[in-house]
């Protein structure tokens, strides 16, 4: 994690957005949102996805057994967008990032107007995908004999240009660069072969675009579980027993909150997550 002065700074903007469902956005947004909460961040949250909330209703279950247990379970302020354009949508992120280190888009798994928009003003935009060229086709089309990289899709050049648009105003404006970074979730439910193909397909993709690669959460069972009561892998001593497999997805979690790189907040916490602590 990269120390950062963040005292007159506005809220770090990490947008979780991908125009295809079923990728793990969501789990992968409050995780994250709970594991800087758990590092002392103060953290917001915006659901952009108006008809399933599953973020918002994520963020209501663990109130609820933060109530019903009466514990302390660190997590983000979670609101759901309420606005009609992207005036309120603005208005809206800056009452609620009022005061925070982070604020945490989840945005729905289609081609969204908003989801668009918060994309391309992210201080982070991470793309969580499985591995599948069906994932894949979101940002670049490959050839189907070679699986080499044909052309970008019309979501990799509409992140292209954002950054590019970025990179022109930081100076000016002291905007942080947009850091783009795709999440390769369940990867071990794919074959070597197809594996091998993927990777190849990213890194040349990623060599055009300039996005970096890292590895994310793998299937598991416990994370859909774990939705009614709203807590997490974090939330070690109110989960009871934990398998091996449990243990090595909270690894696989901190792994991924690592390699975002992200600025914390300057200031010592006693919640803080060291990476050599024992799972």
């Amino acid at each position: 994690m990269v120390s950062a002065n963040t005292a007159h700074r506005p809220a770090h903007r990490i947008v979780f957005a991908n125009e295809k469902g079923g990728t793990g956005k969501s789990t992968t947004a409050v995780h994250v949102a709970v594991a800087l909460a758990y590092q002392g961040a103060k953290v917001a949250a915006i659901d952009l996805d108006t008809r399933q909330r599953t973020m918002h209703r994520y963020c209501e279950n663990r109130a609820e057994t933060r109530e019903r247990r009466q514990i302390d379970l660190p997590g983000p302020q979670c609101a759901v967008f309420e606005g009609e354009d992207i005036a309120q949508l603005e208005q809206q992120v800056a009452r609620l990032g009022e005061g925070m280190d982070f604020i945490i888009f989840d945005t729905p798994g289609r081609d969204d107007p908003f989801a668009r928009h918060v994309a391309t003003e992210a201080d982070t935009l991470v793309t969580p995908m499985n591995d599948s060229f069906v994932d894949f086709d979101l940002i670049g089309q490959v050839d189907a004999e070679t699986f080499k990289v044909r052309r970008l899709s019309f979501y990799a050049e509409l992140i292209w240009e954002a950054r590019l648009k970025r990179s022109r105003a930081t100076v000016e404006q002291q905007r942080r660069e947009m850091d783009w970074v795709v999440v390769r979730n369940r990867t071990g439910h794919t074959d070597a072969r197809n594996q091998r193909r993927i990777d190849q397909a990213l890194t040349e993709l990623s060599k055009r675009v300039g996005f970096r690669i890292s590895h994310g959460l793998s299937e598991r069972v416990v994370y859909r579980e774990l939705f009614p009561s709203g807590l997490t892998l974090l939330d070690k001593g109110h989960l009871g027993e934990l398998g091996t497999s449990h243990l090595v997805a909270r690894q696989e979690l901190r792994a991924l909150v690592a390699n975002l790189k992200l600025p914390m907040p300057a200031r010592p916490s006693e919640l803080a997550l060291q990476p050599s602590e024992a799972a």
